[in-house]
């Protein structure tokens, strides 16, 4: 029986020592600076048994360079490749480190501010003094194994973007932003956040207080933050439907109604109306005692010896509070050199031999334009996007499926079916025959496969945007048990009324058939019917259609 493990999802067998030593950290904590051992970590549960893909019973992936299969059919340890001193992440990355001129710095941000977006903004363990705006598709990233390892001394904000003629402030509409795993120290005590669509704040430390606003003219999208730390008060002027999970705050005075917080440290108390009421803005705020299960986001950091590597958060059960804010997050790293680095001019062909050879994949910014589908066959295969990444497919195309969806984790995507984003297309999408509308990301195998509640797949800070002309019927199917969904976002062009959806399409934008599956932060919009039909058994969802 061939191995079902992606490079880097081996059972737990040493740990990891700054500046050598095996490669293997799994049921580990990842605290500032270091790496501590722990024994026996709730919660994550190491599995040992192998499988094969499902779609190939009787092949098995050819190994890494350097290794080979045992008799039992188990990867050996894994034999280290010299990575290069800095990864070629392209050109819509933009490295820098605390011995970078703060000039030189500032240029580069104030630049990307205006330079149309797909930029990546990551920053080395260190203290700057900048004022870092964010345009749409931007966002910004602390290299570090802590969020305090990386300090802004100033803003990060998406403040004075202005419209075309140069007026209005249109901070709170431009979707696609993000801001991760970095420390915050605001001038003037007060952090400012234009709420807006997909536009997550993970693993962010506020040393003051949060301002949650809209645009001038009122406009916002709903909001997302997770894992995170406000030292201060959060004062939500936006007052729109938002999640908050795991988290810690100093304070939410006056909250909003459609606002949901899980597992948070100073959240407010639960409110409900009475009389109930279904005027939008008048529903329960529910503040469950303790999150639901939940995972963190992959990210990527660079360790003491100054290598790049991935970070793997592992589960947390009934968590309350960040997963960083004693010192240490438990899950597993694993080094660049397992991943394949991938370009927008990289074939699908490319991408798929790099995962059948046990390799993760690490997008890079930019549009890739899929004439096949990406197949993601192997349990622990890690699929994460840099910055703002974009899979359009071609001619009917799915562009993704999980055969086997064990510990898989899909993050930081956006499955665009708009023809006039993907860019040119060998078919006219008048010409397209209905019968020929795809899904864009299938989460195991149709018929259902093997599961474990240890051992879940998670989709997170995935976008799934389906065009005027779109031929997408569905956005999301999630066939396997267990799956985790955070921060979830479907949306589909044209008037609220979904009447531009294409002929013969399904009533529902995310079909769930799976059981147990639990979503944090599901957000559909302009759908026609139902925006997720749930045909699984039990299963959690925090915030859904809206």
């Amino acid at each position: 029986m061939s191995s079902s493990r992606a490079a880097g999802s081996e059972a737990p067998a040493a740990a990891h020592r700054p500046g050598g030593g095996t490669d293997t950290l799994v049921g580990d904590a990842l605290g500032r600076r270091t790496f501590m051992t722990t024994a026996a970590l709730p919660g994550a549960v190491p599995v040992t048994g192998a499988a094969t893909p499902a779609s190939a019973p009787a092949s098995t992936p050819a190994p890494l360079p350097g290794t080979a299969r045992s008799r039992s059919g188990q990867r050996p340890p894994y034999a280290r490749q010299s990575p290069p001193a800095e990864p070629d992440f392209g050109p819509h990355v933009k490295v820098f480190g605390p011995d970078t001129p703060v000039g030189q710095v500032q240029a580069a941000l104030d630049a990307a501010a205006v330079g149309g977006g797909r930029s990546a903004l990551l920053f080395r363990p260190g203290r700057y003094a900048v004022d870092v705006r964010l345009g749409p598709r931007t966002s910004v990233s602390g290299l570090g194994a802590h969020p305090d390892d990386v300090t802004i001394d100033g803003a990060v904000r998406a403040a004075d973007q202005r419209g075309p003629g140069g007026g209005g402030d249109r901070a709170a509409t431009d979707s696609w932003r993000a801001v991760e795993n970095l420390a915050i120290l605001p001038a003037g005590g007060t952090q400012r956040w234009e709420v807006s669509p997909a536009a997550p704040l993970r693993r962010v430390h506020v040393r003051g207080r949060l301002l949650l606003c809209p645009g001038p003219d009122g406009a916002c999208g709903d909001g997302f933050i997770a894992d995170s730390v406000v030292d201060g008060e959060v004062l939500d002027t936006a007052r729109q439907c938002s999640l908050t999970r795991d988290s810690r705050v100093g304070g939410w005075p006056d909250p909003a109604g459609r606002q949901v917080f899980a597992g948070v440290e100073g959240a407010p108390a639960p409110a409900f109306p009475d009389p109930p009421s279904s005027v939008p803005g008048t529903a329960p705020r529910v503040t469950p005692p303790g999150g639901p299960l939940s995972r963190e986001k992959p990210f990527l950091y660079v360790d003491e010896g100054g290598r790049y590597r991935v970070f793997l958060p592992a589960l947390r059960h009934g968590a309350v509070g960040a997963s960083w804010a004693g010192g240490s997050t438990p899950g597993s790293s694993v080094p660049i050199d397992r991943f394949f680095v991938a370009r927008p001019s990289d074939s699908v062909r490319t991408l798929n031999k790099a995962l059948s050879q046990g390799r993760h994949l690490l997008l890079t910014p930019g549009c890739y334009e899929l004439a096949d589908t990406i197949k993601v066959k192997w349990a622990g295969t890690v699929v994460l996007g840099l910055g703002h990444v974009t899979l359009a497919p071609r001619q009917g195309v799915v562009p993704m499926t999980v055969a086997d969806a064990r510990r898989v984790r899909i993050a930081g995507l956006r499955f665009d079916a708009d023809p006039a984003d993907a860019g040119p297309a060998d078919t006219d999408p008048a010409d397209a025959d209905p019968a020929a509308a795809i899904v864009l990301l299938e989460i195991g195998a149709r018929r259902g496969g093997r599961s474990d509640p240890r051992d879940p797949a998670s989709v997170q800070d995935v976008r799934f945007r389906i065009g005027d002309g779109g031929r997408a019927a569905t956005a999301l199917v999630v066939n396997s048990d267990h799956v985790l969904l955070d921060h979830v976002r479907v949306w589909r062009a044209g008037p609220g009324t979904g009447e531009d959806r294409p002929a013969g399409g399904t009533a529902a934008d995310v079909v769930v058939n799976g059981d147990d599956v639990r979503a944090s932060g599901l957000f559909v919009a302009r759908f026609l019917t139902s925006g997720v039909a749930r045909n699984g058994e039990g299963g959690r969802s925090l915030t859904g259609t809206g």
